[in-house]
């Protein structure tokens, strides 16, 4: 049996009743969250980066005028940077126009 440990000790000095058996929580990795919330993110990674508010709103603001979304967006532009320095346009789209 595993020992309950200082908050239980506690407890039962108080008088309160304490349940007799502990329960083993799993915890999945978060490849294995990220897989069963987002089936679309499955092989894929974050690409993360950091710019003034400034640019975030006009992206999004981009996107909205267009009807498209930030991720084909980012594609696009990333793209047009693989074509730039000779190198195979990867970036998947969602939206082709």
């Amino acid at each position: 049996m595993k020992r309950a440990g200082a908050l239980a000790s506690a407890l039962r000095s108080s008088g309160a009743t304490v349940a007799a058996t502990v329960t083993e929580v799993v915890v999945p990795s978060p490849s294995v969250l990220a897989a069963a919330s987002q089936p679309s993110r499955g092989g894929t990674k974050a690409i993360t980066v950091h710019f003034p508010e400034e640019v975030r709103r006009q992206l999004k603001t981009m996107a909205a005028e267009e009807g498209r979304n930030i991720d084909d967006m980012v594609a696009e532009a990333l793209n047009l940077l693989f074509a730039k320095h000779r190198k195979a346009e990867i970036a998947p789209r969602k939206v082709k126009k």
